[in-house]
């Protein structure tokens, strides 16, 4: 099921959508309070700080805290919170959580959402320009622009696109949801769908669904240049959380400027051992559809060999 725009401004829609997922209410402020925002003054631009200056979402992963969620033995919840609040179709994993080697011997864990790279090569290579960088930073997609070429998913270098080969079979209350690029919800079918940073939630002060959906608060929302990010329970200086805990970007060298980034860890501060063995558990979808899994397709997920790059993790994550 498809729906049109109906010409709801972006701040009613954002209204409209955020009644659809009961969990939006319980989402944190602190992130909408550091950066000033007066949510409820009408007079504040959709996007962009009190100052007027735009965005630059990032988003910070805490390695050390990360710990697949093995620990409290259930599926990642990041990719759990993302799965139910979107009513992602069966078998995409829009934020997925990889297990890797590390090179001193023992695993660690590495959720992979969309990089929203500066230089996206998805961007650069769609031929109707469907996918294109919203003027906080973050790569969209609009369906009703899609034509289904997957030459995004071709030139994506983290394979973290999917494709909708058929319509989803989603709960009832999907069917409230207004399609927006902001919120691509319900899917379509014949189109490119991923991660898009919650741009919905943010354009209302709000943080990712896996951001709040994270017990462990691995996860970190940040504006480059307001310079802070938030866990939603701190709010932290961005550039010292970077600085001080050797943080890298996945497949930096190949010049996309992902906007993510990675401390090094293998989840020790929940008293996770880096030989610990316990397998992660897969997340659970409450519908049916046509997966990103039912097809073959050579758009494999090869984010493994994340544990061939040489030194990402390096000493640091034997600290």
């Amino acid at each position: 099921m498809q729906h049109e725009n109906n010409g709801l401004t972006r701040r009613q829609f954002i209204k409209v959508s955020a009644g659809t997922v009961g969990t939006l209410a319980l989402t944190t402020t602190l992130l909408n309070k550091a950066l000033g925002r007066a949510r409820a003054d009408s007079s504040q631009p959709d996007t962009g700080s009190a100052n007027g200056k735009a965005r630059a979402w990032c988003m910070v992963i805490d390695l050390k805290k990360c710990e697949g969620c093995v620990t409290i033995d259930s599926p990642p919840q990041c990719t759990q919170a993302c799965i139910n609040g979107h009513f992602v179709p069966k078998g995409q994993q829009w934020i997925q959580v990889f297990e890797a080697e590390q090179p001193g011997g023992g695993k660690t864990f590495m959720p992979t959402p969309c990089y929203q790279c500066e230089n996206a090569p998805c961007v650069n290579v769609c031929p109707v320009a469907a996918t294109y960088h919203s003027k906080d930073g973050v790569v969209l997609v609009d369906h009703r622009r899609c034509i289904g070429c997957r030459m995004c998913m071709a030139a994506c270098p983290y394979q973290r696109r999917f494709f909708n080969w058929g319509t989803p079979e989603l709960p009832a209350n999907a069917a409230f949801a207004e399609y927006s690029p902001f919120y691509p919800v319900p899917a379509v079918k014949g189109t490119v769908i991923k991660c898009m940073f919650c741009a919905h939630l943010l354009e209302d002060g709000k943080l990712p669904l896996c951001v709040m959906g994270c017990p462990m608060k691995a996860l970190y929302m940040g504006d480059r240049n307001e310079n802070i990010a938030s866990n939603g329970v701190e709010v932290v200086e961005l550039s010292r959380l970077l600085g001080e805990n050797d943080a890298f970007q996945y497949k930096e060298d190949l010049g996309t400027q992902p906007r993510v980034f990675y401390l090094p860890g293998h989840g020790q501060n929940f008293g996770r051992e880096a030989s610990d063995h316990r397998p992660l558990k897969e997340p659970v979808w409450g519908w049916g559809g046509e997966g990103f899994e039912k097809r073959p397709d050579i758009f494999t997920k090869d984010v493994h060999n994340f544990q061939h790059q040489p030194g990402i993790l390096g000493e640091a994550s034997q600290k």
